[in-house]
């Protein structure tokens, strides 16, 4: 509706709530009949031009409509009059309610003059029939989020300590709880597989169409299908509302709650709007009534540009294309955190994307141990591995993993401590094992695209150890397609020189930057930020400061935690490809949201002057205020029908 007026979008359109405050349509539907059936006798009685008793029955049939179908809108009205928040209702059930209250004098007074009945019953009738048909089509709005919670099964297989297994609901699962998800079957919780293996489709959380296999230590999530190829043990690591689809459905509605700087701007438009129709509805009133001196003349023109000018379609223009584009990219695996990130998105002139775990897989291997003389591999590696054990960071999770691939015993470590960006140091069997990243050795480029770690002992070098991780496939095209919206795309990676320009290679990237810290990506956010609006895709610890100082921080789905709070926007697949998908729907939004505000400005601007009666004169064509409230709700249908577009958008 009107300044600052938006509705809960994950409504159903018969529920008894609906968007704007009203009633949903389940309690408007018996009003909306009632409104029709009796606003066509007011109408039929009025062609007929009958006085006495045929007066008395239309003025009887308007204020049923006016009064009880309408009680809806006169609550709205006094709210906005109280509060002094002008809105739809506030120019509607004025104008309606001057047409009733002439109307009644007239009949009291003896039936001598023309009357508006049918105005005040014709024009209810239709706003109540444009709110139903709005409500319907706005509460589509919300179809992706009700997708999401429809995922969540109702209940699940416990398998108890003695092996027997019993249904209970999915609310009563506990952390800890073993389950066993058959093959068809929705998983009801957060785990980890136990035992068992099957392939899992994650396509509504992550957009990826080809199912995932799952298998003994892998995680899945709640919501996700388990197909007919497999079952297996679930131990459950999560519940209720600390879920992944939980939290993604509470990102998706804080979105879509969020409002844009383009509302912000149309909340102002319309704040002031309201005022100034009533100005021209006065001036048109006032300049027909002395031009041809019958006040009941003037007075249907000041109607029917009060009717005609409500700001619905204004108010409804960024909210709607918001909340609809929100649920499109969360189809897609794009979770969208705010409505101002999806519409800078629309700007991105700079993508600045880190490379390993964001170009790359994130699951690098070790290709090579290269102790220093005097040293092993095996001791170079083990004490690597112990000090790595306590971080998640993916080249740790390699140098462990090939430790024990190798047969080697990890050591317990104490004194850990995780220096993002600069690598991990811990007291090993008392001595001070240190493992960080390293140049080339010697100088030459021997080690080629490899990531170095450095391990040194008590401040002496020990070693170096050279990891590959992979590219990942969509890689190369999630660069092309980048540069084809117009962006600007650099690599920003702590790894050394050789090992980023042979990705930059790879995809076709000339910009890049390499060896630097986490305050250096940073710094490096703010430098491109200088010309123009900038985004920054990362996935470590050492990503979130530069996802935090970017215009968009884009965080992959599969990475620390932390960089996930850090960004507005997360690609739950973890992959780089769903970069151009998030750039391609900030732009659609943002261009769905201009084509809204354009329509609302220009049914606006063009219906209040013609309601005014400018064109009587010339043409001697007037807008009755029956036809200007039934242009009223066709402006606000063709603007819920051009948002709702982006629900079939292609990204």
């Amino acid at each position: 509706g009107g300044a600052g007026e938006r509705g809960d979008v994950n409504h159903e359109p018969d529920r008894a709530v609906g968007h704007m405050g009203l009633p949903g349509a389940r309690v408007m539907r018996p009003r909306c009949w009632g409104a029709a059936v009796l606003s066509g006798c007011v109408m039929f009685l009025s062609m007929r031009h009958g006085g006495g008793l045929s007066l008395w029955v239309q003025a009887a049939a308007a204020s049923v409509v006016f009064w009880w179908c309408g009680w809806l809108f006169i609550g709205r009205w006094w709210r906005s009059l109280v509060e002094r928040d002008p809105n739809m209702f506030t120019l509607i059930v004025t104008g309606t309610g001057a047409a009733w209250i002439y109307s009644a004098g007239v009949v009291l007074g003896g039936g001598d003059g023309p009357v508006y009945f049918e105005t005040a019953a014709v024009v209810t009738a239709l706003v109540l029939l444009g709110q139903i048909l709005e409500q319907r089509a706005h509460a589509r709005t919300g179809e992706a989020l009700r997708g999401l919670m429809e995922l969540r099964p109702a209940t699940a297989r416990r398998v108890l300590a003695d092996g027997r297994e019993e249904t209970v609901a999915a609310g009563d699962v506990a952390v800890g709880d073993l389950l066993r998800i058959c093959p068809g079957e929705r998983v009801p919780a957060d785990g980890v597989v136990e035992s068992g293996a099957g392939d899992v489709d994650e396509s509504m959380l992550t957009g990826e169409p080809a199912p995932a296999v799952k298998r003994a230590g892998d995680m899945v999530s709640a919501g996700t299908l388990n197909l007919a190829t497999g079952g297996f043990l679930e131990r459950v690591t999560g519940t209720g509302e600390a879920t992944l689809l939980a939290q993604i459905i509470r990102l998706v509605r804080e979105a879509q709650e969020s409002e844009a700087p383009a509302q912000r701007v149309a909340d102002r438009v319309a704040g002031v709007f309201a005022p100034v129709v009533f100005a021209v509805a006065s001036a048109a009133f006032a300049a027909w009534w002395i031009w041809s001196g019958e006040v009941s003349r003037a007075l249907l023109y000041g109607i029917a540009t009060l009717v005609v000018a409500c700001p619905c379609a204004l108010g409804l223009a960024t909210p709607l294309a918001v909340v609809t584009g929100v649920g499109r990219g969360a189809r897609e695996g794009i979770l969208v955190k705010s409505a101002a990130a999806l519409e800078r998105l629309a700007a991105a002139r700079t993508v600045l994307v880190d490379k390993t775990g964001t170009l790359t897989l994130g699951r690098p291997r070790v290709s090579g141990v290269f102790p220093e003389a005097g040293a092993g591999a095996e001791e170079l590696l083990g004490l690597a591995a112990a000090a790595e054990a306590g971080s998640g960071h993916p080249l740790a999770v390699a140098i462990v993993e090939e430790a024990r691939r190798r047969g080697l015993a990890v050591a317990a470590a104490a004194d850990f401590r995780a220096e993002p960006g600069a690598g991990v140091r811990a007291v090993v069997g008392g001595r001070q094992v240190v493992v960080g990243r390293a140049a080339d050795a010697d100088g030459t480029g021997a080690f080629g695209a490899a990531t170095l770690a450095e391990v040194s002992v008590d401040g002496k070098r020990l070693g170096i150890i050279a990891l590959e991780d992979e590219v990942r496939g969509d890689a190369e095209r999630a660069a092309g397609e980048l540069k084809k919206l117009g962006a600007r795309v650099v690599i920003v990676s702590g790894d050394r020189e050789a090992c980023v320009a042979s990705v930059a290679g790879r995809l076709g990237i000339d910009e890049w930057y390499a060896g630097v810290s986490p305050v250096g990506k940073m710094e490096l956010v703010k430098k491109f930020r200088s010309t123009g609006c900038v985004v920054f895709a990362g996935d470590g610890l050492n990503d979130a400061p530069a996802l935090a100082a970017a215009d968009v921080g884009v965080a992959m789905g599969t990475g620390a935690a932390v960089a996930l709070d850090s960004a507005s926007v997360v690609l739950m697949s973890g992959g780089v490809g769903g970069l151009s998908k998030t750039l391609r729907l900030g732009k659609v939004v943002l261009r769905n949201i201009k084509q809204n505000l354009f329509w609302a400005f220009f049914y606006n601007g063009l219906g209040v002057p013609v309601a005014a009666g400018v064109l009587v004169p010339l043409t001697g064509w007037a807008m009755s205020p029956m036809l200007a409230g039934a242009a009223m709700s066709f402006s606000c249908l063709c603007v819920v029908g051009n948002a709702l577009r982006l629900k079939r958008v292609r990204l």
